[in-house]
């Protein structure tokens, strides 16, 4: 109309944070997340998760139960920990998380995406990732703890996108191994986006006594697919 100018809009100043947090959490991220279900192929074998209202309870439970109460909180803490550059408390919460995995895949898995985690922020020119290139101990959060300085992202928005790419990555094992059709996996994903701010929440909110997580089916669940006949995800 005459006289209107057009609104082109402005990100403001977390332009920068936000792009890089759509990178770390993009599925294209080349540290291998797509390879693990996270127990979830067992859960499937098992008939356990078997249509779009079982993978929900499976993965909003995961969300709930494990992210929130475990990895959720133990980032923040690993990301106060490497702005204020103390690595003994980098070095406490990484044991704690590592600790935490009550399967070898569990561990596995964890320790893979750490290392190649670590390995991509040294491509990209972060020099504090060099002294976990070469461990075999170093779990993903902590790499994402550093993925977010790196891209200066404040811990509320690397809480999210951490919960988001965990849980997405369950979405896509599941539209894959049930199969789901795609529009389930978007009505799963849409589910998601009303669960994690009350995940957030409560990771936000816990104290360092209140931190874990009691997941006996997810533990059985990764245990039991190390020997599963065919996986179709690594073990």
């Amino acid at each position: 109309m005459d006289g209107v100018e057009p609104n082109h809009g402005s990100l403001g100043a977390d332009t920068g944070a936000l792009l890089g947090l759509l990178r770390f959490v993009s599925p294209s991220l080349p540290i291998g997340a797509y390879a693990y279900s996270r127990g979830l192929e067992y859960a499937v074998h098992s008939g356990a998760v078997h249509d779009q209202a079982s993978a929900e309870a499976w993965i909003v439970g995961l969300a709930v139960h494990a992210t929130a109460r475990l990895d959720g909180p133990v980032l923040l803490r690993l990301q106060a920990a490497f702005e204020a550059q103390d690595l003994v408390g980098v070095e406490r919460w990484n044991a704690l998380l590592l600790a935490s995995r009550e399967s070898a895949e569990l561990r596995l898995e964890d320790t893979q995406l750490g290392a190649a985690l670590a390995r991509l922020l040294v491509s990209q020119g972060e020099a504090r990732a060099q002294a976990f290139v070469k461990r075999s101990d170093v779990c993903y959060a902590s790499m994402f703890a550093l993925a977010a300085l790196h891209a200066r992202m404040p811990s509320s928005m690397s809480l999210l996108g951490f919960m988001w790419a965990q849980a997405e990555g369950q979405v896509s094992a599941a539209v894959r191994l049930i199969p789901l059709g795609q529009t389930a996996g978007q009505n799963l994903l849409s589910k998601l986006s009303v669960t994690l701010p009350a995940c957030i929440a409560t990771a936000s909110a816990l104290s360092d006594h209140e931190i874990g997580a009691f997941t006996p089916g997810l533990a059985l669940a990764s245990a039991l697919h190390e020997t599963q006949y065919t996986r179709l995800f690594r073990s």
